[in-house]
C-alpha cells in the first residue's frame, strides 16, 4: 500500500492488481491525496494538476462505491480551490453529462451517483467562484432526481445541500425549486432520503427567507407528515429542521427591503400554536380535522407527537438558556395546555393521557433540566409551584361542593390531573438535581414548596396522590434535613384525617415514598419512626373493618407502610418482625376449609378489599425478603411459610371467585396474581416446593391464555437476548438521549408504558437504571411478566418427567392459536422457557432425557421463524442457551447442522436471519463448538449471506454472527482472518450509506478481527502490515460514514487498534475526530451529537488515549481549533481553556452518568499527568468553575462578632475580588461539577508532593521562579487554594461544602510548616487565618448537618495543632467553635437534634472528641519539647532565655486553651473509650451488651456508630493517656463513682446494670479500672491490627502506652504482674515482626525500655521492703531479688527477660544480619561488606542496646552468672 502514497496515481502499480484490490489502492490513494493537498505547495499542485484532473475525474466512470466516490469530490474540490480553476467548468460539465446520460442500468448507477457527489463538493469549496454555471447544475440534478431510485434521491439531496452551502445568498433563483423537490423527498418511503431532504431543507433555511415566513405553515405541516411512520434518525432530523426555522421565524428582524414585504415575524405565542397542533392533531392540518378525529375515534400518530416533541425541545434550544430564562412563563403555560382539558382528545383515554404526559414531561427535562444553570432552575421551580397553586384552587373550588357524586366526577378536577403530574414530576427532578443547593427555595416561605406539594396530596386523582408522594420523595433525596420533618408531618395528618379516602391513601403513599427515600440519604432519619409506622400501620389494618366506605383504602395504605418500612434494614425491621409476621400469618385463612367459607359468604366489595390486603401482605413479605436478608433465618423462614399454601389454594381459586362475582373483581385478581408471583420468585424453591404443580398450572394458563391480546415482546424479551445482539433491531431498543419518549413506540399503539398509577407499591422502590420515576407496566402485563420469571425457578426445579408434560402442553396451546394471538401465546411461552434455561445454566442443572430436549427443540425452532425479529433474537439465544444446558457435543451439532441444512435451501429473510444469527449464539455459550470443520462451514455460510445485496437484513444478522465467531472461536480464526477482513473491507466500500444496519455489522465484525489479531499487529511482516493497512482503511471508511452508530463502530476499533498498534495510529487526526464530533455539538449536547452511544465511543477513547499521550492529545486538540477551520465551530474557547476544559464544559451539560464518569476519568487522567507542567492552567481551571456561580451572600451569614472586625473585612476581600473579574468561561456549573473541581484541586495538591518539594517552599520557589520564569510552584498560589477552599466550603452544597473542608485541611496540613520569609518566625499561612476562621463558621451553625460539622471539625483541630497562630486571642476564634460544639456534646444524646439517625449525633460527638483530642495531644507534646529544650539550652546558655519564654507562653497559652475544659472532656474521653471497649467484644458476647446502648450510641444503632468509633478512638485513647499521665493517676473525681459519662469497664463490671454497681469506688479501684481500660483496648488493637490499620493508630497506642508508663502508679501495676508484662513484651514483638515502620518499631522500643524500668523499679522495691522488714543489722544475710531465682534460670513464656532479650535481638539481627550464625554462611554476609546503618537503623540499635544494658538489673545472680559463662 506504500505505493499508494503519492501525489499521482501510481498507474503501473494499481493495473497490476486484482479488481478488489484496485479499488483498496483507490481509496488508500485517495486517502493519502486528501491529506497530502493541503500541504503541498500551489506550485507543485499546478505542475501535477492537469493529469491529476484526468486520474480523478477517469475514477467516476469505474463504478466507484460511496466512500470512493466521496473522496474523489472532495479531492477534486480541495484541488480545484487550492491550484488553477480553468479546467473546472469542464469538469461540472463532464459530471452534468454523466448525470444527463439515458443509461439506467444498475452497473452504471455509481457512475451517475459518484457525478451527483462531486458536483456537491465542487460547489460547496468554490461557491461563488463558479458565477452563474450553479442554475443549470441545480436544473440537471432535480431532472435527474424524477427518475431516480432511493440512492440517487439520496445523494441528490445531500449533494444539493452542499450546493446551497458553498452558494450561499447567490442561490436564491434556485430556492423555489430546491424547496420543491426536498418537499417531496422529506416524505419519501426511505428513511435515508427522508433524513437527507431534512438536512437540505435546514441547509436552505439558512437563506430562504420564504420557508420561516410565508411558506412557515406549509413547511411546518411538511415536517409533521414527515414524522408519520418515521424512524429515530428521521425524527432526529426533522425534529432539528422544524426546530430550527421556527427559532428563526421568532427571533430574525428583516432588514432588506426586496422581502420586507413578504416579511412577517410570528410571535412566540404563534411559534409554540404551530407545534402544538401538530402535537394535539397530527398531521391532518390546521382547520380541519379527519372525520374520525372529530367522531373522536382516532387519536394522533404517536410518532408524530414524539417527533414534535423532540422539535418542542429543539427550537428552546436553538434559543438558548437566556431565552428560556426570560419567556419560561409563557413556554410553561403552554407546554401544560398540551395536557389540559382544553384539548380534551389528547386526553381522552388512559393510555393517551399516559403518552402525553411522557412527552410533556421530556420537554420540560431535557429544557429546564438541560438548559437553565442552578439560579435560573430554583426560579423555574418557583414558576412551577405557581401553576400548582392554581391549578390547587380550582380543585379547592371544585371539593367544596358537598355533594359527593358531583364532586369526585366535576370535569375541573379530573382536567387537572394530567396538568399536575407533569408539574410535580419536574419540581421533584428540578430538586433532586439541584440538591442541597434548593435549600433556599424550600426556605423561601413566599414560594411555598412543600405547601404547594402537600396540598395535593388530597387530589382525588390517584395520580396526582402518588406523583405528589413522589415528588416529596425527590425532595428528601436532595434534602436530607426534611425527610424526618416530611415523616413527621404526612404521620400526623395520617392520623388526623383517617376518615377521608384521599387523605388515607395520599398520605400513605407520602409516607412509602419518603421511606423509600432513606436508604439514599446517608443520615437516615431517627430509629423510633420506624416504630411509629409501624403503629400506624397496624392501627390502619386493624380499624379497617370498622368502616367500609374506607376499609380498602385503610388495608391498602396499612400494607404499604409496612412494605415500605422494610426498606430500611434488618437494623430497623428487626425490631418490628414478630408483629409483621403475626399480621402476615392473620390476613390468610388457615385452612382450605376457612377458604372455602369464604367464599361462600363474601360479597364482591370484601373480595376486593380481602384481595387487596392480602396483595398488599404479599408485596411486604417481597420487600422484607429483598431487604432484609440478614433476618431471613431458619426460624423467621419457618414462621413465613404457613400462611403461603393458603395463598396458593386462593389463586387456584380466584377464577371461580371472578366468576362469581364479575369484573369488579379484574384487577384486583390480577393484581394479587402478580404479587403471588413476585413473592415466590424472591423465596428458596424449597420453601413452597409442595405447592409447585398447583402454581405451575396456574402459570401455563396465564402464559397461554392472557387476559390481554398486547403484544409484550418489547418489555419481555429485550432482558433476555444479548446487548450486542439488540444492536440488530435498531436504536430504539438501544440507550439514547430519547429513550424516555421514544420506548412508547416500541410498545406499540395499544400500550401506552408505564406509569406510577399502575403500582402504588413503586413508590418506595428504587427506579431502574435511567429513569427518573419509576413506570410500572399495567397490571395484565406486569402478571405475564412476574409469570415468566416464576416459571424459570419452579420448571428448573419440578421433576423431569413434570418438565415433559408442561412443555407439551405449551406447544399444543401455540399450535391451537392462530394469526396474532398464536403470536402473543409463542412470545410468552419463549419468554417463559427461556427463563428456565438461565436458571438451569446458573445452577448447572439438567434438562431431562432425549423426549424433554425435543419438545424443547420444538418449541425454540418455531420461534426462530417468527415474523418478529426480537422473538427470532430471543430464539437464537434460546437455542444456545438449551446447547449450553444440555452439554452434549452430539446435540450442539445437530443443532449447528439443522441451521445450515435451513440456511442452505430457505430463500426467506425470516428463516435466514433466524439461524444465522443462532450459529453466532452457539459460539458465545459454548466457547467455540471446537471443529475445524464446523467452524469452516459456519464461515462459509456467513460469507455467502453476508454478500446477499438483495437483503440488508440478511446482511446485517449474517454478518452480526460473523462478529461473534471471530471474537469466540479463538485461535481456530486465525486460518479466516485474511479473507474475513477482505470481504468486510469490500463491503464497506460497496455497501450504500443507507443501509446503516449493514455498516453497524460490519463495524462490530472489523472490531472483533482486530481483537482477534491483538498484539500481532504491531509486527513489521508483509502480511502483518497488510492486515494493519485494511484494518486502517476500514476505519477510515467507517469515520466518513453519515450514521453515528457507524462512527461510533470506527472510534472503536480505531481504540483497540491504538491499544494494540499505538506507532501505527495517527493521534493527532484521531484526536481531531474526537474533537470534531465532541466540541462542535455541544451548545446541544443532547440534540446534535445525535446518539448517546457516539458520544460515550468519543470519551472511551479519549479515556484511553490520555492515559499514555495526555500532554499530545491536548496538544493536538489545541492545534485542531488554532486551525481555524470553518466547518469547525466549538461552542466554547479551546484555546484559553484547552480541551481539558472544554471537558469540564461537558461535564457540566451531560445528563449520562455514565457517560459523566467516564468524563471525571479522563480528567483525572489528564490531571495526574500533566498538572504539575501546568500547574497554572489546572488550577485557573479549577477556580473559574468554583467562582463562577459562588454565592458572594454568604459572608453576610457568617456571625462577626466586634474583636473580628478584621476577619470580616478580610472575608469580604477575599469574594470581592472575584466581582471584577471579567466574565468566567463556565456559566453557572452544577453544583456536581464544582465538587469535581474542588476534588481536582486536592489531586493537584497530592501530585505537587510527589514531584517537588520546591511547591511547599516559597524561598526556594521564589529563587527557581527568578531563574527560570516558566517554572511554577503551588505555593506560591496558596491565595488561590485558600479562596477556593473557601468558596466551596461556604457554599449552599452540602456535598460542594464536604469538599471545600476537605481541600482547606489539606491545604493547611501541607503548608502549615512552610515559613515566611519576609517576616521571620512567622508562617505563610498566618495571614489568611481570618479566611480559615470564615469558612469554618457557617459549619457550626445548629441547621448544619452533623457530617458537615464533623468535618469542620477535623479542620479546626488541624488547624489549631498546625502552630500556624501564635496569638491566643486569634486562636480563640476558631477555639471556641470547637468550645459551641463540646456545649452540645455535654448536653447527651437525649438532647441531640431528631432530624437524623442516631448515629449521626455519634458521629458528630466523636469528631469533636478527636478534635479536642487532637488539640490537647500537640499542646502536651510542645510543652514538653519546650521543656526539653530548656533544660537542654540552660546547659548551654543563658542567652536565649527571653524568646524561649515567648514561645513557652504561646504552647502554654494553648495547653490552659485546652485545660479550662479538661475536666468535663477526660469524662467524655473515657466514656467514648468504654462504649469502644464494648463495641470491640466478639459477637458471642452480644447479649450482655447494655441494653439502651452506650454513652454516646443507642442498642439500635449499634452497627451504624461502630464506624465512627472505629475513626475516632486511638487519638481519645492517647489524650486520655496523656491526661491520666499529667494527673500522675492521683486526682479522681469525688463522684466518679456515680458518673454515667465515665463507667468503668472491667470483666466484672461490663455487662452489669447500673443499680447493680456500687455508688462509690476508692481512687484505687477508679485508677485500676481506668488503666486496665487503656491497657485492654491498647493490646486488643495492637495485638490484631487489621492489614489495612492506620500507621497514626498504631503509633497513637504505643505513644499512649509510653505516656501511660512514664508515671509510677502505671509503672507499679506492670512491674508487679510480670505475665502482663510479658504479654504486653510479646505484643510488641509481634508488631515489630509485622510492620516494617522504623517510627513504629522505635516507639516499640521506646516501650519495652519503660516496662523493664518498671520491672526493675519493683526488684528495687521488693529490695527495699526486705530491708525494712529485716532490718539493718541483717543485711549481709538478706535474700536475692531478681528472675530465675525461683525457676532456676529463664522460663520461655513467663521469662520477662527472656521476652526483652528476644524481642531486642530480633531488631538487632535484622539490623546486623551478620550477628546471626545461621546466616554468616549466606553470600551477602560472606561478602565481608558490612553495609553502613541507616540513621533509622543505627536509632533502632542504639535503642536494643540501651535495653540490654538495663536487662542484668532485674536478673538474679543464677542468670547473670549464666550469662557470664555464656558470654565467655
Amino acid at each position: 500500500m506504500e505505493l499508494a502514497h503519492s501525489l499521482l496515481l501510481n498507474e503501473e502499480a494499481y493495473n497490476q492488481l486484482g479488481e478488489f484490490q484496485k479499488a483498496e489502492f483507490i481509496f488508500e490513494w485517495l486517502q493519502f491525496l486528501q491529506k497530502l493537498l493541503p500541504v503541498t505547495s500551489r506550485a507543485d499542485i499546478r505542475e501535477n494538476q492537469k493529469k491529476l484532473v484526468e486520474q480523478l475525474t477517469s475514477l467516476l466512470n469505474n463504478s466507484p462505491g460511496p466512500p470512493t466516490r466521496r473522496l474523489v469530490a472532495k479531492n477534486l474540490a480541495v484541488l480545484y480551490s487550492t491550484g488553477d480553476t480553468f479546467s473546472v467548468y469542464q469538469t461540472i460539465d463532464k459530471c452534468n453529462e454523466l448525470i444527463r446520460s439515458k443509461d439506467d442500468s444498475p452497473s452504471y448507477l455509481p457512475t451517475k451517483l459518484a457525478a451527483v457527489v462531486c458536483l456537491g463538493y465542487l460547489y460547496k469549496n468554490l461557491g461563488r467562484i463558479l458565477g452563474n454555471s450553479f442554475t443549470d447544475t441545480v436544473g440537471n440534478v432535480l431532472k435527474a432526481m424524477k427518475n431516480a431510485e432511493s440512492q440517487g434521491r439520496y445523494e441528490i439531496m445531500l449533494s444539493l445541500q452542499n450546493i446551497l452551502n458553498g452558494l450561499g445568498a447567490t442561490a436564491i433563483p434556485c430556492h423555489r425549486d430546491i424547496y420543491k423537490a426536498a418537499r417531496s423527498c422529506l416524505t419519501d418511503r426511505s428513511m435515508a432520503v427522508r433524513c437527507a431532504a431534512a438536512k437540505c431543507l435546514l441547509e436552505l433555511q439558512n437563506e430562504a427567507v420564504f420557508m420561516w415566513s410565508t411558506d412557515l405553515d406549509s413547511v411546518v405541516t411538511l415536517c409533521f407528515k414527515s414524522f408519520e411512520g418515521s424512524n429515530y434518525d428521521v425524527r432526529l432530523a426533522v425534529s432539528k429542521l422544524l426546530g430550527t426555522v421556527l427559532a428563526r421565524a421568532v427571533t430574525t428582524k428583516q432588514t432588506t427591503a426586496s422581502t420586507r414585504q413578504n416579511f412577517h415575524r410570528i410571535s412566540l405565542e404563534e411559534a409554540m400554536e404551530l407545534l402544538g397542533t401538530g402535537f394535539l392533531r397530527g398531521s391532518c392540518g390546521f382547520l380541519r380535522a379527519s372525520g374520525d378525529m372529530l367522531k373522536g375515534t382516532s387519536s394522533v400518530s404517536r410518532d408524530v407527537r414524539v417527533g414534535v416533541t423532540q422539535a418542542y425541545v429543539v427550537f428552546v434550544s436553538t434559543l438558548g438558556g437566556q431565552w428560556l430564562e426570560r419567556n419560561f412563563s409563557a413556554f410553561l403555560s403552554h407546554i401544560l395546555d398540551l395536557v389540559s382539558q382544553s384539548h380534551p382528545k389528547a386526553i381522552q383515554t388512559q393510555m393517551d393521557a399516559i403518552c402525553c404526559r411522557r412527552c410533556v414531561s421530556f420537554i420540560l427535562r431535557a429544557t429546564v433540566g438541560g438548559l437553565l444553570g442552578e439560579k435560573a432552575q430554583i426560579a423555574a421551580a418557583k414558576e412551577i409551584c405557581q401553576a400548582i397553586w392554581k391549578l390547587k384552587k380550582v380543585v379547592d373550588a371544585a371539593m367544596s361542593d358537598s355533594n359527593l357524586e358531583t364532586r369526585i366526577t366535576t370535569t375541573d378536577v379530573t382536567a387537572s390531573q394530567h396538568v399536575l403530574v407533569c408539574t410535580l414530576q419536574e419540581l421533584g427532578s428540578l430538586i433532586h438535581g439541584l440538591g442541597t443547593t434548593a435549600a433556599p427555595l424550600l426556605q423561601d416561605s413566599s414560594a411555598g414548596i412543600l405547601e404547594a406539594v402537600i396540598s395535593v396530596i388530597l387530589h382525588p386523582s390517584i395520580s396526582v396522590r402518588l406523583t405528589a408522594a413522589w415528588c416529596l420523595r425527590c425532595i428528601a433525596v436532595a434534602l436530607p434535613s426534611y425527610v424526618s420533618l416530611l415523616l413527621d408531618h404526612c404521620i400526623e395528618r395520617l392520623s388526623v384525617l383517617k376518615s377521608s379516602p384521599e387523605a388515607v391513601t395520599g398520605y400513605s403513599f407520602a409516607v412509602a415514598a419518603l421511606l423509600g427515600a432513606v436508604k439514599h440519604c446517608p443520615l437516615g432519619i431517627p430509629h423510633g419512626k420506624g416504630k411509629v409506622i409501624m403503629t400506624v400501620a397496624e392501627d390502619l389494618l386493624c380499624s379497617a373493618s370498622r368502616n367500609s366506605r374506607i376499609s380498602l383504602q385503610r388495608t391498602q395504605a396499612g400494607w404499604l407502610l409496612i412494605a415500605a418500612l422494610m426498606t430500611l434494614g434488618p437494623a430497623v425491621v428487626q425490631h418490628h418482625l414478630p408483629r409483621m409476621l403475626l399480621l402476615w400469618k392473620c390476613i390468610f385463612p388457615s385452612s382450605p376449609k376457612d377458604l372455602e367459607t369464604e367464599k361462600t359468604r363474601g360479597d364482591s366489595f370484601t373480595w376486593q378489599v380481602t384481595l387487596e390486603g392480602r396483595a398488599g401482605a404479599l408485596c411486604a413479605i417481597k420487600s422484607f425478603v429483598s431487604h432484609c436478608a440478614g433476618l431471613l433465618t431458619d426460624e423467621v423462614v419457618q414462621r413465613l411459610l404457613p400462611p403461603l399454601p393458603s395463598a396458593v389454594d386462593l389463586l387456584t381459586q380466584l377464577s371461580s371467585i371472578y366468576k362469581l362475582y364479575g369484573n369488579s373483581l379484574k384487577t384486583s385478581s390480577t393484581v394479587y396474581r402478580h404479587k403471588l408471583y413476585e413473592l415466590l420468585a424472591v423465596l428458596p424453591p424449597k420453601t413452597y416446593e409442595g405447592s409447585f404443580s398447583a402454581v405451575l398450572k396456574e402459570l401455563v394458563a396465564d402464559l397461554t391464555v392472557p387476559d390481554s391480546q398486547i403484544d409484550a415482546s418489547t418489555f419481555l424479551l429485550p432482558p433476555l437476548c444479548h446487548a450486542n445482539d439488540l444492536l440488530l433491531l435498531g436504536p430504539l431498543l438501544q440507550e439514547t438521549d430519547h429513550r424516555f419518549i421514544e420506548e412508547q413506540l416500541l410498545l406499540g399503539n395499544s400500550i401506552a408504558g408505564g406509569s406510577l398509577e399502575y403500582d402504588p407499591y413503586s413508590v418506595y422502590e428504587k427506579v431502574a437504571k435511567g429513569d427518573s420515576v419509576p413506570k410500572p407496566l399495567p397490571p395484565v402485563l406486569s402478571v405475564i411478566s412476574a409469570a415468566t420469571r416464576l416459571f424459570g425457578v419452579i420448571f428448573s426445579h419440578v421433576a423431569e418427567s413434570r418438565r415433559l408434560q408442561v412443555l407439551e402442553q405449551l406447544l399444543d396451546s401455540i399450535k391451537q392459536t392462530k394469526g396474532s394471538r398464536q403470536q402473543i401465546v409463542q412470545l410468552n411461552v419463549v419468554s417463559a422457557f427461556s427463563t428456565s434455561l438461565k436458571h438451569l445454566a446458573s445452577c448447572k442443572g439438567s434438562l431431562g432425557p432425549e423426549e424433554v430436549r425435543r419438545s424443547a427443540l420444538t418449541l425454540v425452532m418455531g420461534a426462530l421463524k417468527s415474523n418478529n425479529p426480537l422473538l427470532r433474537c430471543a430464539a437464537a439465544e434460546c437455542l444456545a442457551r438449551l446447547a449450553q444446558v444440555v452439554s452434549d457435543s452430539a446435540f450442539t451439532a445437530g443443532l449447528a447442522q439443522v441451521s445450515f441444512d435451513k440456511l442452505k435451501s430457505a430463500r426467506d429473510v425470516v428463516s435466514r436471519t433466524g439461524h444465522s444469527l443462532a450459529l453466532g449464539c452457539l459460539y458465545r455459550y459454548l466457547g467455540g463448538i471446537g471443529s475445524t470443520q464446523h467452524l469452516n462451514a459456519c464461515v462459509g455460510i456467513l460469507y455467502t449471506l453476508s454478500q446477499d445485496s438483495t437483503s440488508p437484513d440478511v446482511q446485517a444478522w449474517a454478518l452480526h454472527s460473523l462478529s461473534l465467531i471471530v471474537d469466540l472461536a479463538g485461535p481456530l480464526f486465525h486460518v479466516h482472518v485474511e479473507p474475513t477482513l477482505s470481504l468486510v473491507l469490500m463491503l464497506l466500500l460497496t455497501v450504500p450509506p443507507a443501509y446503516a444496519e449493514v455498516h453497524q455489522s460490519l463495524g462490530r465484525c472489523l472490531n472483533a478481527l482486530i481483537t482477534t489479531l491483538g498484539p500481532e499487529l504491531q509486527g513489521s511482516s508483509t502480511t502483518v502490515s497488510a492486515l494493519r493497512t485494511s484494518c486502517l482503511l476500514g476505519c477510515a471508511v467507517m469515520q466518513d460514514n453519515p450514521d453515528c452508530l457507524v462512527q461510533a463502530q470506527a472510534i472503536s476499533c480505531l481504540q483497540q487498534l491504538h491499544m494494540f498498534a499505538p506507532r501505527h495510529v495517527n493521534l493527532s487526526s484521531l484526536v481531531s475526530c474526537l474533537c470534531e464530533i465532541l466540541l462542535d455539538n455541544s451548545v446541544l449536547v443532547n440534540l446534535c451529537s445525535s446518539y448517546l452511544l457516539l458520544r460515550r465511543a468519543v470519551v472511551a477513547c479519549l479515556h484511553q488515549l490520555v492515559q499514555r499521550e495526555a500532554a499530545e492529545v491536548s496538544e493536538y486538540a489545541v492545534a485542531l481549533v488554532k486551525e481555524s477551520r470553518e466547518d469547525f465551530t466549538p461552542d466554547v474557547n479551546v484555546r484559553e481553556i484547552g480541551l481539558e476544559g472544554a471537558l469540564l464544559g461537558l461535564l457540566d451539560k451531560e445528563l449520562d452518568q455514565r457517560l459523566c464518569q467516564d468524563i471525571k476519568d479522563t480528567l483525572s487522567h489528564m490531571l495526574t499527568s500533566m498538572a504539575v507542567e501546568k500547574l497554572s492552567f489546572w488550577l485557573k481551571l479549577c477556580k473559574d468553575v468554583l467562582a463562577a456561580s459562588a454565592d458572594f451572600n454568604t459572608v453576610a451569614s457568617v456571625d462577626t462578632t466586634q474583636e473580628e472586625e478584621t476577619a470580616k473585612a478580610d472575608d469580604v476581600s477575599v469574594l470581592t475580588s472575584a466581582s471584577v473579574e471579567r466574565s468566567h468561561p463556565f456559566s453557572n456549573p452544577r453544583w456536581s461539577t464544582r465538587v469535581f473541581a474542588a476534588e481536582c484541586v486536592c489531586k493537584i495538591i497530592s501530585q505537587c508532593e510527589n514531584a517537588d518539594s520546591a511547591h511547599f517552599d516559597i524561598t526556594l520557589a521564589q529563587e527557581r521562579k527568578q531563574r527560570d520564569s516558566r517554572d511554577d510552584f503551588l505555593v506560591l498560589h496558596l491565595s488561590d487554594l485558600i479562596r477556593m477552599a473557601f468558596m466551596a466550603a461556604t457554599d449552599h452544597s452540602d456535598q460542594l461544602r464536604l469538599s471545600g473542608l476537605q481541600t482547606l485541611l489539606i491545604v493547611v496540613r501541607k503548608f502549615a510548616a512552610v515559613p515566611e520569609p519576609e517576616f521571620p518566625g512567622h508562617v505563610i499561612l498566618e495571614q489568611y487565618q481570618a479566611n480559615v476562621g470564615a469558612a469554618l463558621r457557617p459549619a457550626f451553625a445548629p441547621e448544619t448537618p452533623p457530617d458537615v460539622t464533623a468535618k469542620a471539625c477535623q479542620v479546626c483541630s488541624a488547624w489549631i495543632a498546625s502552630g500556624v497562630v501564635s496569638d491566643l486571642n486569634d486562636l480563640r476564634r476558631v477555639h471556641q467553635l470547637l468550645v459551641s460544639s463540646l456545649v452540645k456534646v455535654q448536653a447527651g444524646k437525649e438532647a441531640q437534634s431528631q432530624q437524623y439517625n442516631e448515629s449521626t449525633s455519634t458521629m458528630e460527638i466523636l469528631a469533636v472528641l478527636k478534635a479536642w483530642a487532637e488539640v490537647y495531644i500537640v499542646a502536651v507534646e510542645k510543652q514538653k519539647n519546650l521543656s526539653d529544650a530548656h533544660n537542654h539550652l540552660l546547659k548551654i546558655a543563658n542567652s536565649t532565655e527571653e524568646s524561649y519564654r515567648d514561645t513557652a507562653s504561646s504552647a502554654s497559652g494553648l495547653l490552659d486553651l485546652v485545660q479550662a475544659d479538661l475536666g468535663t472532656l477526660s469524662k467524655l474521653w473515657l466514656a467514648a473509650l468504654q462504649d469502644f471497649a464494648l463495641l470491640t467484644l466478639p459477637s458471642e458476647y452480644a447479649s450482655q451488651l447494655p441494653a439502651e446502648g452506650g454513652t454516646f450510641y443507642t442498642a439500635e444503632t449499634i452497627e451504624n456508630a461502630r464506624p465512627h468509633y472505629y475513626n475516632s478512638w486511638a487519638l481519645i485513647l492517647y489524650a486520655t493517656a496523656l491526661w491520666l499521665t499529667s494527673t500522675g493517676f492521683i486526682i479522681v473525681d469525688p463522684d466518679e463513682g456515680v458518673t454515667n459519662l465515665s463507667r468503668p469497664v472491667t470483666p466484672t463490671t461490663m455487662c452489669q446494670d447500673s443499680s447493680s454497681r456500687p455508688l462509690v469506688k476508692s481512687p484505687e479501684d477508679v485508677n485500676t479500672d481506668r488503666f486496665h481500660l487503656i491497657l485492654g483496648i491498647t493490646v486488643e488493637s495492637l495485638c490484631s491490627p487489621r492489614s489495612d490499620a492506620a500507621m497514626e493508630n498504631i503509633i497513637a497506642c504505643l505513644r499512649a502506652l509510653q505516656a501511660l508508663f512514664e508515671v509510677p502508679w502505671p509503672r507499679s501495676k506492670i512491674g508487679g504482674d510480670q505475665e502482663l508484662g510479658v504479654e504486653l513484651l510479646n505484643v510488641l514483638h509481634r508488631l515489630i515482626l509485622t510492620r516494617e515502620s522504623p517510627d513504629i518499631q522505635l516507639a516499640a522500643l521506646e516501650v519495652v525500655r519503660l516496662i523493664l524500668f518498671a520491672a526493675q523499679e519493683h526488684v528495687k522495691e521488693k529490695r527495699r521492703s526486705a530491708e525494712v522488714d529485716d532490718g539493718a543489722a541483717e543485711k549481709e544475710t538478706l535474700p536475692e531479688f531478681g528472675e530465675g531465682k525461683d525457676t532456676g534460670g529463664l522460663v520461655p513464656g513467663k521469662s520477662l527477660v527472656f521476652a526483652t532479650l528476644e524481642l531486642c535481638v530480633c531488631i538487632l539481627v535484622r539490623q546486623l544480619p551478620q550477628l546471626n550464625p545461621k546466616l554468616t554462611c549466606s553470600p551477602a554476609v560472606q561478602s565481608g561488606k558490612h553495609l553502613l546503618l541507616s540513621e533509622d537503623g543505627s536509632r533502632l540499635v542504639s535503642a536494643a542496646l540501651v535495653i540490654l544494658s538495663d536487662v542484668p538489673a532485674i536478673c538474679s545472680p543464677e542468670v547473670l552468672l549464666v550469662f557470664v559463662v555464656a558470654f565467655l
